[in-house]
């Protein structure tokens, strides 16, 4: 995927400048107490380094460890203290001020040191546990699924935040592979909030409705049920755009039910695309008080070596500079990817290029592909969840 391939460029440039400045930050202690020193010796006696002394200890402290920090602060302790001793000056009250200055900032230094790396550990214990607990609503799946390729990715918009208003599943049931990907209207913990109800009532019913009708009925009751209970859970937030999908057993075939969510796309094995675009559009999830309506269940060919993509409209109103929008369909038409790893991973490193790297929404993928020929059917895999900005 060449167009693809030089955009994930952008990631590796930013983040060596990061690695530059970080280095660069890490050596100032150091290079103060050297210009200090250098000051102090081509000024005359009037003239002091004591402000570079004493500023060395302090940008120590919340970047070394503790005994780095005391190492700081004593280099600088004993730098002021030998200059004063080369000039003659060692026991005037103007070097005893100065000794007792830096030699009271580098104690201050210390404090500062242990107050920061308290907070640090308090901080990581908690994001542990809120990381654990957003796991555990929207799990990264297996990545095999039936005898198919499985892929998630997810990027939450919101900083330190793991998962939004965005949601998918995928498991295994008597009817086949059933998925769903959706997007919760709402920000912040009332949209997560919403996204357990859709995802808990998608797990039981996915197993236990014989048709996609069916699982799109009992989604909507759902959320009806339990706006009325939660008072946290506002009717706004209930609203979710949603696809429902199903690809049965061996049939090489794929059901979808699309809820006013953005269409799918299908990727062929030889580089085509279509657009899995409903005939007749239908209102989200959540809002089956404003009337009823039949669901439209289409019916796609799914043959070996293609890959079904499903995406939230953070793809699609993601925009650079200039404020143009991404365009998924047009930026992988023509396009091979060896899987559906291989093709999220390049079109979420596109998006963050075309993005300049600024998330405004949260972003689902969702992957899932048909094993060719000669890719194995299934093998057992233990799903992990690793820590990271993405998934």
């Amino acid at each position: 995927m060449v167009g693809l391939g030089r955009q994930g460029n952008g990631g590796r440039a930013g983040g060596s400048g990061s690695g530059v400045t970080r280095r660069v930050v890490r050596v100032l202690p150091g290079v103060l107490i050297a210009l200090g020193m250098v000051f102090d010796v081509l000024t005359p006696p009037s003239f002091t380094g004591s402000p570079f002394f004493t500023a060395a200890p302090l940008i120590a402290a919340p970047l070394f460890t503790l005994w780095a920090t005391a190492l700081t602060g004593s280099l600088a302790v004993c730098a002021v203290f030998v200059l004063h001793l080369l000039n003659g000056t060692s026991w005037k009250v103007e070097a005893l001020t100065e000794l007792v200055t830096v030699l009271t900032v580098a104690g201050l230094a210390l404090l500062i040191n242990r107050m920061v790396r308290r907070s640090g550990a308090q901080l990581a214990s908690a994001r542990g546990i809120a990381e654990a607990a957003q796991r555990a609503v929207l799990p990264k799946p297996a990545e095999r699924i039936g005898g198919l390729h499985v892929c998630a990715w997810y990027e939450a918009a919101q900083a330190d935040a793991f998962i939004g208003g965005d949601l998918y599943a995928v498991q295994e049931t008597p009817y086949g592979v059933r998925l769903a990907v959706g997007d919760v209207r709402g920000k912040g913990l009332g949209a997560v909030e919403a996204v357990a109800v859709v995802l808990g009532a998608f797990r039981e019913a996915a197993d236990t409705e014989p048709t996609l009708e069916a699982l799109a009925q009992r989604l909507e009751r759902a959320l009806a049920r339990e706006g009325t209970r939660r008072d946290s859970l506002d009717a706004v937030e209930g609203f979710t755009t949603c696809v429902l999908g199903e690809i049965p057993p061996g049939a090489g075939v794929l059901r979808l039910l699309n809820r006013g969510h953005p269409e799918p796309l299908l990727l062929h094995g030889n580089g085509e695309l279509a657009v899995l675009a409903p005939a007749e559009p239908a209102l989200p999830l959540g809002m089956g008080e404003l009337g009823g309506w039949p669901d439209l269940v289409q019916e796609w060919a799914f043959p070996a070596g293609t890959t079904l993509l499903l995406y939230t409209d953070g793809l699609t109103e993601a925009r650079d500079g200039a404020g143009e929008f991404y365009d998924p369909a047009d930026r992988l038409r023509g396009r091979i990817f060896p899987g559906p790893q291989a093709l999220l991973s390049a079109l979420s490193s596109d998006v963050r290029r075309h993005t300049g790297g600024g998330a405004t929404d949260d972003m689902a993928l969702l992957a899932v592909g048909r094993p060719g020929e000669r890719e194995p059917e299934r093998r057992r895999t233990v799903p992990v969840v690793p820590r990271g900005d993405v998934m």
